[in-house]
């Protein structure tokens, strides 16, 4: 989790190289540094600071199972309209998630599917 740590020193010296900052980060602590673009994945157990919301710039939530979808919505409310949303299957139910996550973004099509490539590729 990357907002474990203050970020200000390290994204500030990476700005002064020109490097473009992207950060994924379940939002559970504030908000340092200067981050161009913001990827939101909340977890139940720890739900995110309030600021993030705004800031996000990708929404995804894990779906492990039918009651993630409730919980993508109510999140999704909190996020700015320009915000991308996705759901990924937990990597251990996708047999069983996907399918659903597929029926889910055909009545909802605001989201999209996203998926681990790294795991599908064998890649640790």
């Amino acid at each position: 989790e990357p907002l474990m740590w203050n970020l200000d020193i390290l994204t500030g010296k990476l700005k002064e190289l020109g490097c473009s900052i992207h950060i994924e980060t379940s939002g559970a602590y504030p908000m340092s540094g200067q981050i161009d673009w913001i990827t939101l994945s909340p977890k139940k157990t720890g739900l995110p600071k309030e600021e993030i919301y705004t800031k996000a710039h990708e929404l995804k939530v894990i779906v492990f199972n039918n009651n993630d979808f409730k919980f993508a919505e109510e999140q999704a409310a909190k996020v700015s309209e320009n915000c991308t949303l996705y759901l990924q299957s937990e990597w251990s139910k996708r047999d069983e998630m996907y399918p659903k996550i597929t029926d889910f973004i055909l009545e909802n099509p605001e989201w999209r599917a996203s998926v681990q490539t790294h795991k599908y590729l064998n890649i640790p």
